[in-house]
């Protein structure tokens, strides 16, 4: 019957991707075929057998590698927890290490893709610890290298890159197996050394190794907007951001680069001053599962230079309560956003919590300056200040930050932008401070009483007051 034979194809088709597709995610072997890719990718996921073994091993580690590679990842991490109690198959296996690994190694990658690193490190130690070949352990470095970059670790992202190079090198593969996990680990350690030329070298590589991959291409494209803002030419980089967006390459790329370019954008228009802009630019954003992209954290940066702290810390209240399962790269920029804020809104301790914690962080992950990029300069040199007091261990990181702050830093803004007063509210808040009744300042204004009540409830509200003892008692620590 027609039906049957369509059938038989189909499951042949299916075997064939599945054996060619497993054979090629390390090197040695070829690269997987596009189409076999997007087979995988559309396929039902397999159940889990009653034991593991080096066929339905392999099966998934396909799957689970193609729906990473093709964007296919609406399942999110319960397609993991199917199969997977941290790390540990759920049923019982009789498995090679290899096939082991390799099933672990994708996991990995598909944990990453999703934006959960710590998960994606997770399962790329285990890989490597049952690869049983070099290629194998390739593979599982690439997977941690992008785990730790993903996660802020760049120290060891960059130890897990050297280890995988070496054996690349060493075994002398061809540059069209180069693992695309390693040269996006390669553009994240390069972003937060703010180092633009060693950008423009990962963007060469992905093209080289892969030049008709539509998926490394986008990538390509997406690293050398970054290197443009690097470089400052935002005009330029805006202009592709837009191209990358809007045109029909995006239906060929991996949402995490997409939500980098939305960040990217976002980033641009504050370095260019334009906050209320880079916020509406986010406003639609959601951030995924473990905050391997965290647009709260992008929002906090907007919501700081405009002078809306209290909203800034109900915006990132989630990130810090669920710390443990927040990716670090985005957690210590939050933290240190929300440490700004709470001295501004006059909560001492936890500012200097809030600093300390992002100080530790950086201490032990080998962090960079990029969390540091737009800070108010000397309100963040005040905090390590606070912090050096008491943490003297901390002196000599808060010492080298230091040096670079001014090159990065906000600019200073007057007197009243800090709150996100308008103009008209920070001629009222001096008049405050006055004996005046509010009828003579409306009087003095030549607006209603109306009119000044209504503004009066305004900055109460942005410095977080009740009355106009208070709100002057606020303005006066604020420079007023």
């Amino acid at each position: 019957m027609p039906s049957t034979q369509t059938s038989i194809d189909a499951r042949a088709a299916f075997h064939a991707a599945v054996v060619t597709t497993a054979a090629r995610l390390a090197p040695g072997h070829g690269t997987p075929e596009q189409r076999h890719l997007a087979l995988l990718a559309e396929a039902q996921p397999p159940p889990a057998p009653r034991i593991w073994t080096d066929t339905t091993a392999l099966t998934l580690a396909a799957v689970l590698a193609s729906r990473s590679r093709r964007d296919a990842l609406s399942e999110g991490l319960g397609l993991i927890e199917r199969y997977f109690d941290d790390t540990r198959l759920t049923r019982a296996a009789n498995i090679s290490s290899g096939a082991r690994a390799q099933l672990l190694a994708a996991a990995g990658e598909y944990c990453c893709a999703l934006g959960w690193p710590q998960i994606g490190a997770r399962y790329g130690a285990e890989a490597l610890l049952f690869a049983d070949t070099d290629a194998i352990r390739y593979r599982a470095h690439c997977v941690l290298a992008l785990g730790h970059a993903l996660n802020g670790e760049y120290e060891s992202s960059e130890s897990d890159m050297t280890e995988a190079k070496a054996l690349f090198e060493a075994h002398g593969w061809p540059i069209e197996e180069t693992d695309y996990l390693i040269l996006l680990a390669e553009s994240l350690v390069a972003s937060a050394r703010l180092q633009p030329n060693r950008l423009a070298e990962v963007s060469r590589d992905l093209r080289e190794a892969r030049p008709g991959d539509p998926y490394w291409e986008y990538s390509a494209r997406a690293i050398d907007v970054m290197r443009g803002l690097l470089e400052r030419d935002y005009s330029g980089a805006l202009a592709e951001i837009w191209r990358l967006a809007y045109g029909s390459p995006r239906h060929r790329s991996h949402r995490m680069i997409r939500d980098f370019l939305t960040c990217i954008r976002s980033d641009i228009l504050v370095a260019r001053g334009e906050y209320a802009e880079a916020l509406a630019v986010l406003s639609a954003a959601e951030t995924p599962p473990g905050h391997g992209v965290c647009f709260h954290m992008q929002r906090a940066a907007c919501l700081l230079l405009l002078g809306r702290e209290r909203e800034l810390l109900a915006e990132t209240e989630g990130c810090v309560a669920d710390e443990t399962d927040h990716c670090l790269r985005t957690l210590t920029p939050t933290l240190l956003r929300r440490a700004i804020a709470f001295a501004r809104v006059g909560s001492a301790r936890r500012a200097e919590q809030s600093m300390e914690a992002a100080l530790l962080l950086i201490s032990q992950t080998g962090g960079s300056i990029t969390p540091f990029i737009m800070l108010p300069l000397d309100e963040t040199l005040a905090l390590f200040d606070v912090v050096v007091s008491t943490r003297p261990e901390l002196a000599p990181l808060a010492a080298g930050i230091g040096e670079f702050l001014p090159a990065v830093a906000a600019p200073a803004l007057p007197v009243g932008e800090v709150v996100g007063f308008t103009p008209a509210e920070r001629e009222l808040a001096i008049l405050l401070s006055s004996e005046l009744p509010l009828t003579d300042i409306a009087r003095e204004r030549g607006v209603s009483l109306n009119t000044v009540k209504s503004q009066v409830r305004s900055i109460y509200g942005k410095l977080g007051v009740n009355g106009r003892a208070e709100a002057v008692e606020e303005l006066l620590k604020r420079g007023f």
